[in-house]
Parts: C-alpha cells; sequence; structure tokens
C-alpha cells in the first residue's frame, strides 16, 4: 500500500462538446481502451515521491481505494481516475495506482467523479461513482463484481462488433464533468458504486457499432438519473431502427475509394466510418432513442492528397422509416439555404453562394474546378470582379439606392460525362441600411432520377423536378414559374420546356451525349435571375 500528497495544480476547463475522438492505445488486456476526452484540457496530478508523502498535507483527506477483481481478490490491473467536480478539488484530476491495488492519496474536500476500470485476462469491468464527496478520511471498494454485462446488439447474427464508447456525466454545483472508456471487443460490463446523487444530475449512454458487409448498425442508448448504469440490454428489431442510405455518385473528382462517417450530433462519442468506391451504396440502422445524427461524405483523395467533403448534420431519423442521401452526384448547381446567399451590410455585399452543391442539395467543402469568377455591377458600371472561388466574393458598395447585377460562374474540365459548368445572373436593388440585410436573389434546383453513375437514357424520356429556392419561392403568389429550356449541342441552341405540376419532361435525343439546362425567373419584386448549366448530365 503506498501513501501519496497531491498538491492542487492546472485547471480543468470545458471549450465545448466533442463528437469525434481519435483511438488511444489499447490497455495491456487488449479489450478496452480509456477515451481521454480532456486529454488537451487537462494535466492530470501526478503522486510525489514517497518521502514527500509521509506527512499529511494541511485542508487534505485521505482517500484510500481498494480494487477488487471478478474473484473478489486483490488486484493491481486497473486504471482508476478521479476528476474534480466542486470544492476546493474541483480543478483536481488524479489517476493514482499501486500495484497492489490498494492506494491512498490525499485530496482537498469536494465532490469527485470516480471512474476505474478493472482489466480482466479476456474482458474488463468498468465501475463509476458520480458522487464521492470527500468530508473526511474515506475508503472506497472498487469491487469489480459489481459490474454487469453491456448486452446490446442488433437484429440478427450477422453483424461484426465494431467498437463502443460509454460515457458518463456527472453535474453539480453547475459544473459537468465526464469520463468515458472504448470497447475494442464485445463483453464489457460496467457497474455503479456508491451513493445515488441528485435527481437528473447523472447522464450516461452508450454507443455501439456493428458492421455486416455495406450493412452497418449505430445503437446509441441515452439514461438520465441519479446513478451511473449497473450493466445494459437493448435488443432492438428492425422495426425499431430508423434506415439510412448512402448513395456515393460517380462524381466529378478522381476515382478512387470515398469514406462515409457517421455518428451522434450530441455528447462525446467515437462514429462509424464505412469505406466504398463510387458508384455505390451503404446502410445505416440507427437507433432514434439516440436523438440526431450526423453523416458526412468525403470523395475519393486526388493525387495531392485533397479531398471534397460533404455534410449532413443533425438529421432527424424515426422507427420505421427509410432516408436516402446522394452525395457527389448531378444535377451540380446553385443551391440557397439559411447559410448561403447574399447579404449587404451597409458598404459590404458579400455573396456566398454555393454554385456546384450537389444533386441532393448537399454543399462541398472544395469541389473540383477549373476557372470561378464572380463579377458585380451597379447602375449598369462595373465595380469589381473576384476570382478563384465559386459563387464566394466580397465587394465595396456606395450608399444610396441603385440596380445591381451580380453573375457568377464556374468551370471545371475533365473525363467525358464529368465536365460542369455553372453561370447565375441576378438582378435587384439595393441601397445602404443597417445590419445585414439578405438581397432577394433565387435559384433553381433541377433533381431528376439518374443512375448511380449520374446518366439517363438516350433516346428517352426524363421526368425532371424543377425547384426555386430563395426569395422567389417566399413570394410564391406574386411569382410565375421559371422558364426552362434545354440544350442538347451545349447551349448552340435551346428548347424551350412547359413546367407542368413542378416539373418538366426532357425527351432525349438517340445519339448519346450532353443535357444542358437553363432557367430564367423574374419574382414578384421585379428581380430576375438566369441560370445555366451546361452538362447537367448525360445520357448513354
Amino acid at each position: 500500500m503506498q501513501t501519496s500528497s497531491v498538491s492542487r495544480r492546472g485547471a480543468l476547463s470545458r471549450r465545448g462538446a466533442l463528437r469525434a475522438l481519435t483511438v488511444g492505445a489499447a490497455l495491456t488486456a487488449g479489450a478496452l481502451t480509456t477515451v481521454e476526452a480532456r486529454a488537451a484540457e487537462a494535466r492530470a496530478v501526478e503522486a510525489p515521491d514517497a518521502a514527500g508523502a509521509a506527512g499529511a498535507e494541511p485542508g487534505t483527506y485521505a482517500l484510500t481505494l481498494v480494487h477488487l477483481d471478478r474473484d473478489g481478490r486483490p488486484t493491481g490491473s486497473y486504471d482508476t481516475r478521479l476528476t474534480g467536480i466542486s470544492g476546493p478539488g474541483a480543478e483536481q484530476v488524479v489517476k493514482p495506482h499501486d500495484a497492489s491495488g490498494t492506494v491512498t492519496v490525499r485530496l482537498p474536500p469536494g465532490r469527485y467523479l470516480l471512474d476505474s476500470t478493472v482489466i480482466g485476462a479476456r474482458s474488463s469491468d468498468w465501475l463509476v461513482q458520480p458522487r464521492l464527496d470527500l468530508t473526511r478520511d474515506t475508503t472506497v471498494t472498487v469491487d469489480a463484481r459489481a459490474a454487469r454485462l453491456v448486452d446490446v446488439r442488433p437484429p440478427g447474427d450477422a453483424a461484426e462488433y465494431r467498437h463502443g464508447v460509454t460515457v458518463v456525466q456527472a453535474t453539480h454545483d453547475g459544473t459537468t464533468r465526464e469520463v468515458s472508456l472504448l470497447s475494442n471487443r464485445p463483453g464489457l460490463r460496467i457497474g455503479h458504486l456508491g451513493p445515488d446523487a441528485e435527481a437528473g444530475s447523472v447522464k450516461q449512454w452508450f454507443d455501439g457499432y456493428w458492421s455486416a458487409g455495406a450493412v452497418n448498425y449505430g445503437l446509441g442508448y441515452v439514461v438520465t438519473g441519479r446513478r451511473a448504469l449497473t450493466g445494459l440490454t437493448r435488443h432492438p428489431t428492425v422495426r425499431e431502427l430508423a434506415t439510412v442510405r448512402v448513395r456515393a455518385a460517380a462524381g466529378p473528382g478522381p476515382e478512387g475509394p470515398g469514406t462515409i462517417e457517421l455518428s451522434p450530433s450530441t455528447g462525446l462519442s467515437l462514429g462509424l466510418v464505412h469505406r466504398l468506391t463510387a458508384p455505390d451504396t451503404a446502410t445505416f440502422l440507427l437507433t432514434p432513442e439516440r436523438g440526431a445524427w450526423d453523416l458526412g461524405y468525403g470523395g475519393p483523395r486526388d493525387p495531392e492528397g485533397r479531398s471534397n467533403h460533404y455534410g449532413v448534420y443533425g438529421l432527424s431519423v424515426r422507427a420505421g422509416t427509410t432516408v436516402t442521401h446522394t452525395f457527389d452526384g448531378p444535377v451540380f448547381g446553385p443551391h440557397l439555404d439559411a447559410r448561403a446567399g447574399v447579404t449587404r451590410d451597409g458598404g459590404r455585399l458579400t455573396v456566398d453562394v454555393p454554385l456546384l452543391a450537389d444533386g441532393d442539395g448537399h454543399r462541398p467543402s472544395a469541389a473540383p474546378f477549373d476557372t470561378a469568377t464572380t463579377t458585380l455591377h451597379r447602375n449598369g458600371a462595373p465595380l469589381g470582379t473576384a476570382t478563384g472561388s465559386p459563387g464566394q466574393a466580397e465587394f465595396a458598395v456606395p450608399p444610396g439606392p441603385a440596380a445591381y447585377r451580380l453573375t457568377s460562374t464556374v468551370e471545371r474540365r475533365g473525363a467525358p460525362g464529368r465536365t460542369t459548368g455553372v453561370s447565375v445572373t441576378w438582378t435587384f436593388r439595393s441601397r445602404f441600411g443597417d445590419g445585414p440585410v439578405r438581397l432577394p436573389v433565387s435559384v433553381v434546383r433541377f433533381a431528376p432520377e439518374l443512375s448511380p453513375a449520374g446518366t439517363a437514357a438516350a433516346g428517352a424520356s426524363l421526368t425532371v423536378p424543377v425547384a426555386v429556392l430563395g426569395a422567389a419561392a417566399a413570394a410564391t403568389g406574386r411569382t410565375l414559374p421559371p422558364a426552362v429550356s434545354v440544350s442538347f449541342d451545349g447551349g448552340a441552341s435551346w428548347r424551350p420546356l412547359p413546367v407542368e405540376g413542378g416539373a418538366v419532361t426532357v425527351r432525349h435525343p438517340r445519339t448519346p451525349g450532353g443535357v444542358a439546362l437553363r432557367a430564367e425567373l423574374t419574382d414578384g419584386a421585379g428581380n430576375t435571375l438566369t441560370q445555366t448549366i451546361t452538362d447537367a448530365y448525360r445520357t448513354v
């Protein structure tokens, strides 16, 4: 048995919730990895040598920890951590250890969160005491026999366990601390130690992930109460899960494998990564009980290691339903939402409209392109031109009302079937005003059902849904549908297409080639849009 005196060092702060973790090195037993969620924010307090620990430090109490394995015998195979929550010890993070299994550490009074992994030959036990009030010399027995199995598994027997993360949050006096554990194989047991905490002050969740080829499972469960969990049993059926289908289209970037990433939107967790080579589809079955999920897709990397990414954040899921997201497929074009648009703040006009959002409207992080230009005119006179970023620019504009024309274009060249050019011209009136004001611009989205390779059949007809986004969509009662035209010769000639029921019908020539689409629109206030997409998709 070793007695140690600990001084107060470092500050434990939270800079925001982490939602994805980097996996550390596995424990000696090979079964579990402790997730150091605050490694960059807190420094563990190391005990001084035995000579400096002989006397009791004023204002501290002795905390003795006795570690027992599943047979009730003392064990030195453990990883224990004490995290201060409130009182003079609120800034403490201590990891005491002694090979005998019994260790004493001196700490300032206050409330602590204790978690300990007792490491077994085949699996391990994680014991958590959310409420450890140190008000006098205290002994705590960390007994692995108090833990029970985490028996969470998906339907059927085909899926292989990937990993799981268990997190416990304890809150007291307005301060929250959390501890977590990563399990890289099934068999984890968990258990509560000590007295109950205050009602609702302990929050715990388990996230487990499984894979069976192109089918993946994300099972997450959250429990809030007075105690940490002692075991957890969940065997959901397919009907109790939500299905998210992710299609990776053959996008305009380099060929090769892409990456799908999925994780819960809230709380510390370690998500699931699925690799696939487009065009391909992966399926995720998720628990609605965990709340919303974040979904990301990273396209193949180019020779310099760069990759274009898309993200869907806060994806709501419901049991028994299926949601499909297709990434990196046509029709690529401009997109408007709460984030994207054109704004004026006094004498500054800012353009932020993704011109190459994919067919589902996902905004790219770094869409491949060759040239991009954005030009602003005021009362017919040019004010400036920006190059280098599709649909992004900033201009200084003088006060006073004026008529503006804003044109933004992007071109990219590549292999046949992957060439896309977008040109958008808006006209609107604007004057100096207080605060940022969204300017009345609109875009048109085309959403045909295409093959996984992003193509349609030559010589056949295709229904192309047409949607208006932006200012014109908000004034539907005063705005006529857009005038839509199609070209099969790269824009040399155009044929009008009537918009009926929110869609147009395109009759393709028998000869395969590119299909260009153009939309023209005037809203009820007189603001106009002219939008052209060359090689919107191709026929084969």
